[in-house]
This record gives structure tokens, sequence and C-alpha cells, in this order.
């Protein structure tokens, strides 16, 4: 069943994010290189995407799938408009989409 799974929010400063949700909340965070975090706690994870070239313009939910390619067939027949074609990331693959009312979200499979 796919579910809501990870967060993932635009930051300008990585290390600024990490160190303000860590004293905030005591959360630790595993890098991913110089622009990404995320934090690891096998729940509903945060990652913080610093990289202009690929950060959303607003926080960017991602819903776990079993089957990426079923779920992309699925979204478009229903109505939503893929805005990143799949692709291959640092803990499995996803895309990127937008329902009828604009919200652009992910779906993910693998990791």
């Amino acid at each position: 069943m796919a579910r809501l799974n990870y967060l993932e929010l635009p930051v300008v400063d990585t290390a600024r994010a990490k160190a303000f949700y860590g004293a905030a909340f005591g959360w630790s965070f595993a890098d991913y290189g110089p622009t990404y975090a995320a934090t690891t706690s096998g729940d509903t994870d945060i990652g913080f995407q610093a990289d202009p070239a690929e950060t959303t313009a607003v926080a960017l939910p991602v819903i776990a799938v079993d089957d990426l390619e079923a779920a992309l067939a699925a979204v478009s027949a229903a109505g939503g408009r893929v805005t990143r074609p799949i692709f291959a990331f640092p803990g499995g693959r996803r895309f990127h989409f937008t329902d009828p009312d604009g919200h652009e979200l992910a779906a993910v499979a693998g990791g």
C-alpha cells in the first residue's frame, strides 16, 4: 500500500537546517553529499535539499510505492502531470508530479 514516508524541504543551507532541527527536536542526520541531509528514524523522515538545481519551491511530500512504473501510469491516468520523469538517486528511484490542484509530490520505490 502506498503511504507518505518522507518530506523533503528546500533549504538555503543544509548545515544551518541540521543545526536548527537538531537543537529544536534532538534529531540526527545522515549526509548524502554537501547539499543534502536527512533524518534516519525509519518513520516519516525529513530531507533537506540545498542544491539550487534540485530544490523544489515548497515542501515535497514523498509517497512510497511498490511499483514505480505502475504508480507513474496511475498518476497520469488519474489526471496528474509528471513534472520530473523517473530518475535514480542514492536510496532508490522516484518521479515528481502535480495533482489536479497543482500540488507537487513525488513517488519513490527502492531504498
